[in-house]
């Protein structure tokens, strides 16, 4: 019997063109590349002081520099992020998944990626402004004066946001695509009449 004379081929052959694994890998490398550029942008206009002290940097223009660091960084996180997420969504979807699936599932981990950078850094913030004695003491080159200290903490603490982020974002996204995957699929099934 050929495919198309089957009820239920659909459910053989979801709807839409399979999204190839390899244009998956390069988007989830270039998303890194992107995430770290964009928070750097921020946390490099928020405190220049944070990158010359971490990094040693001494030179004007720190933000640009701290830009094309996110960006390397990104693309090194994002390239052992798309290794994991790739073969996971290989098995889990079996290539079958479309455009549309991809997006979807790639848009809820980045926003997730961004919230827990926001967190990090205000959670850093936080314990610059209560615990400020000890703050100066754990962290390497906290400013003393208190607007600068926060500042500082807010691009210390939202860089480790985004890192753990990504590992959430890594975790929480196979279990997600599982679940939406398994529900979309069951969706396709037609009803015993």
């Amino acid at each position: 019997m050929k495919n198309d004379q089957i009820l239920d081929a659909d459910i053989a052959n979801p709807q839409g063109k399979p999204f190839h694994l390899i244009w998956l890998t390069l988007l989830l490398i270039g998303t890194g590349g992107f995430i770290g550029a964009t928070t750097n942008l921020v946390n490099g206009n928020v405190s220049e002081l944070y990158f010359q002290r971490i990094m040693g940097w001494n030179f004007p223009g720190i933000w640009k520099a701290a830009i094309l660091q996110g960006i390397f960084e990104g693309f090194i996180y994002g390239f052992i992020f798309s290794i994991i997420y790739t073969i996971g969504f290989a098995i889990i979807t079996k290539r079958k998944a479309d455009w549309n699936f991809v997006k979807r599932q790639l848009t809820k981990m980045v926003k997730l990626i961004y919230l827990c950078w926001i967190i990090g850094g205000v959670i850093a913030i936080f314990l610059s402004v209560v615990f400020s004695d000890d703050y100066q003491r754990l962290i390497r080159g906290v400013p003393i004066e208190s607007i600068q200290r926060i500042r500082y903490a807010w691009v210390g603490g939202s860089i480790w946001g985004a890192l753990i982020g990504g590992i959430i974002s890594l975790i929480w996204g196979l279990f997600n695509t599982y679940r939406d995957w398994k529900t979309e699929f069951n969706s396709l099934k037609i009803p015993n009449l």
